[in-house]
């Protein structure tokens, strides 16, 4: 427990940690049940480094999962050892170079952050909190008794 603290504690916001909390919270974005959180938790937590210049827009990738099946294409940042995909803005296209089809070869290292501590490294770094509300709605559901009519009656 004390080791864990004192991991905890070690969590700076420098690129390595930021990189692979940003990593590990999109890498479990895709089974979330609150996914849009992390989702903007990633995006925002992306637009800061970029923002303080420890992250890099490199170029444009035409995107695995396009919407309404046509072509569409993401843009590629690089953080640290990292490389992540954010939706793009019309200043890109006329600015970044287009890198054609993502390579799929190409592999982030793992990282070894778990999901609670990346989440609250980006919390603390981007500003952004997660609604409780949002996160726990299925549970909080009041039981209802099903309600059986005889044979031939109707429902109201």
């Amino acid at each position: 427990m004390n080791n864990e603290r004192n991991k905890i504690l070690q969590l700076r916001p420098t690129i390595e940690n930021l990189s692979q909390a940003i990593f590990t919270v999109n890498r479990h974005a895709k089974t979330a049940p609150n996914p849009k959180y992390l989702y903007q938790l990633k995006h925002d937590a992306i637009k800061k480094m970029l923002k303080e210049g420890k992250a890099k827009k490199t170029g444009l990738h035409f995107s695995n999962n396009p919407r309404n099946s046509q072509q569409q294409s993401d843009v590629l940042v690089v953080c640290g050892e990292y490389t992540f995909h954010i939706p793009p803005t019309k200043l890109d296209f006329e600015q970044l170079p287009h890198l054609g089809k993502l390579d799929q070869s190409v592999r982030n290292p793992k990282a070894s952050i778990s999901l609670n501590n990346a989440k609250r490294l980006l919390s603390d770094y981007t500003g952004l909190k997660e609604n409780r509300e949002a996160a726990g709605s299925g549970k909080t559901r009041q039981y209802a008794k099903p309600v059986f009519k005889k044979l031939g009656e109707r429902y109201p």
